[in-house]
């Protein structure tokens, strides 16, 4: 009769490493969605939104009225109608910068940690809060 024995194996097993990679590859994000921001680089250079959607694993945000693309799209539903559509597609967070609403200028962020242990973010131009925008 055969004795079944479990390999013995020196490296580590592999149960969290791509959880992991993921996390170590997320791009740190200066706006959330809801911001206020400037496109500084591309075709829409100059042009302001609203940030609608965040990708933080790609680096990317989606802006409205921003990277405007047409997309072939049919008909998935009885009622629905195909055709061509325009929708935003979505850019690098380095091609933005934020807008401080304090004063409507694009400014660049810092972090800072509250007496009551909450982050916020600091206009590098005024020194001030910006305020996380509401839902």
């Amino acid at each position: 009769m055969r004795i079944l024995k479990y390999r013995a194996s020196d490296r580590p097993r592999a149960v969290n490493r791509k959880r992991h990679a993921d996390n170590r590859a997320r791009v740190k994000m200066p706006v959330v969605r809801g911001d206020q921001v400037l496109v500084m680089r591309g075709n829409d250079k100059g042009a302001r939104g609203e940030v609608i959607r965040v990708y933080p694993k790609k680096g990317r945000i989606t802006v409205k009225g921003v990277n405007i693309v047409k997309k072939h799209r049919k008909a998935r539903t009885a009622e629905e109608q195909s055709g061509i559509i325009e929708m935003e597609a979505p850019i690098h967070v380095s091609n933005v910068m934020l807008i401080d609403p304090k004063n409507g200028e694009p400014t660049r962020t810092r972090m800072r940690i509250d007496e009551d242990g909450t982050k916020e973010r600091i206009s590098v131009k005024t020194g001030e809060t910006i305020p996380k925008p509401a839902r």
